[in-house]
């Protein structure tokens, strides 16, 4: 059984690229819901809606990034108001429309880098822009975590993982409870313990660790379990993603941060693609 996994895990890119779609002619870069191509520019202003999707390519892409908002989960305190400023509105006579972005790094889905924890490693300049984008793109595994606990070694043995899996997305309660579509920071979030954490790092091959929180790591274990995944500079955490209604199994991820040096996090946009 774990044979077969890894073999479909690891196939995974040549089938998307045998599943490739093609993009027809007709189709819209930004879909809307009015589409009569014979009414007159202002009829169409008037009455055009943007469609936001979650799910792209007549689903084959799934979108698992939170919008950003001002309600959007934020590491800071101060959270996300006034984190996007129209500087320059042509509503107020500018030629254009120009946005001023203040966004702390650890908001919404996000990525850690190595600095964000160790003093040390900051110093040293492992930001995100030194991050692999190789583990961050690449066949993975959404797996969905017992409901009852946090993520501990006993239960990341009841997951059997296979060898050879590089990049795993956990998905657990969280995801239930809706924590990150709530608007106040919840501490009794679920997350890695410090043993949990160890396990992982002693006995699989997981280089990307996805969660469906601000953190992977449990509160009681904050600081432990980061430096557990930290200390070796080989493993990627990816924050905040967004898992409802995705079913378990196997995907290619893709993820890309900013490429901010000198930044210990960045904001992420992250899809599955099946």
């Amino acid at each position: 059984m774990r044979a077969v996994l890894i073999f479909l895990l690891y196939t995974q890119v040549l089938a998307t690229l045998l599943f490739s779609v093609s993009i027809s002619s007709s189709d819209e870069a930004y879909p809307s819901l009015y589409n009569d191509d014979e009414a007159s520019c202002t009829e169409k202003t008037q009455t055009l809606k943007p469609v936001r999707r979650e799910i792209y390519g007549n689903g084959r892409i799934i979108d698992i990034t939170h919008r950003f908002t001002p309600k959007t989960l934020s590491g800071h305190p101060d959270g996300l108001v006034d984190f996007l400023t129209l500087s320059s509105n042509m509503r107020n006579g500018s030629l254009y429309n120009f946005s001023v972005m203040k966004l702390p790094l650890h908001s919404g889905t996000h990525v850690d880098a190595p600095g964000h924890m160790v003093a040390d490693y900051f110093d040293a300049g492992f930001d995100v822009d030194t991050l692999d984008l190789d583990v961050l793109n690449g066949p993975a595994l959404l797996v969905d975590v017992p409901r009852h606990s946090n993520i501990t070694a006993e239960v990341m043995k009841s997951l059997n993982i296979p060898k050879g899996v590089r990049r795993v997305l956990f998905r657990t309660l969280n995801t239930d409870r809706g924590l990150m579509w709530k608007e106040e920071f919840d501490s009794s979030y679920v997350g890695f313990m410090k043993d949990g954490a160890q396990w992982l790092v002693d006995n699989t091959d997981i280089k990307l660790v996805g969660l469906d929180y601000l953190s992977v790591a449990a509160d009681d274990d904050l600081i432990a379990s980061h430096l557990v995944f930290f200390e070796g500079r080989d493993i990627i955490l990816v924050e905040g993603l967004k898992l409802d209604d995705v079913k378990a199994g196997i995907y290619n991820v893709h993820c890309l941060p900013l490429r901010l040096v000198g930044a210990e996090g960045s904001p992420i946009r992250c899809i599955l693609m099946k």
